[in-house]
């Protein structure tokens, strides 16, 4: 019993530790990321109104202007009036960020090496889980990205693992034993745990966040919901669907964290 009450005591200082180390990136994502992103704002609304002021628009005003436009619109900046306001690296936006850094280099390969980690950051920054437009604009927010990656990875792993060795009991070995205690043999009773297990999973990471997300995003049905839980969950990232980008969202920043725990389990 001391032993099983060290390891899970070691367990939650894993878990303590890697929420302070999201916090960690978050601050200072936020802190290097936002000010590039108030300056692109800024420079988009000048270069609006300069265009605005334009007695007759010529081809190179034209593709200029649309040039930059789609620039900024590629970094969730928008030149509309009706889009939302509310920053892509305000804290929950970072951690939200800092997350699907960690989590998606590692569901894209469990044992990588720093060059490796280099080179998927290039894939990283074009599709993160599918969570759209929050990419580093700045050389020094992307140089600290690769930095935390070769940090948050196997850090992420060795929680992942002892997390894993920690539920495999609560989780199998004993569902398993109660089935056969209560008369079935040793197949049967693993066959029907993994029938159970399974409508569990899907309860809980297709058709409870689906009934979700298909309330809370006005423009997304039930099956919208069910194809970005398994998009996500299969770090795919087409990026085709983004949570909590509607104008004047309530609750925008728990959302995004609720999301984020969502995809990360």
């Amino acid at each position: 019993m001391h032993f099983v009450g060290r390891s899970w005591l070691l367990l939650t200082g894993f878990i303590l530790f890697y929420v302070i180390y999201l916090l960690f990136g978050a601050l200072v994502f936020s802190s290097i990321e936002r000010p590039m992103e108030d300056q692109m704002r800024t420079d988009l609304e000048v270069l609006k109104q300069e265009f605005l002021n334009l007695s007759c628009v010529s081809d190179a005003a034209l593709e200029r202007f649309l040039l930059k436009v789609l620039a900024a619109n590629k970094y969730g900046v928008s030149v509309l009036r009706n889009a939302s306001t509310t920053s892509n690296w305000d804290l929950a936006s970072s951690m939200f960020f800092a997350n699907t850094l960690v989590t998606t280099v590692v569901a894209k390969g469990s044992c990588l090496s720093g060059q490796e980690v280099v080179s998927k950051w290039q894939e990283v920054r074009g599709r993160t889980v599918g969570y759209g437009h929050t990419t580093p604009l700045s050389d020094t927010g992307k140089a600290f990205s690769i930095l935390y990656a070769l940090i948050g990875v196997p850090f992420t792993m060795l929680v992942l693992t002892a997390c894993v060795q920690r539920i495999m009991f609560p989780l199998v070995l004993a569902p398993v034993g109660l089935l056969q205690r209560s008369g079935l043999e040793p197949r049967p009773a693993t066959i029907v745990h993994f029938l159970l297990l399974l409508i569990l999973v899907v309860m809980c990471f297709f058709v409870a966040p689906a009934a979700v997300f298909s309330t809370l995003e006005l423009s997304w049905s039930f099956l919208d919901g069910i194809y970005f839980c398994f998009i996500s969950l299969c770090t795919i990232g087409l990026g085709d669907f983004v949570p909590g980008t509607q104008p004047n969202q309530q609750y925008r920043s728990l959302y995004q964290v609720a999301v984020m725990g969502e995809c990360s389990c």
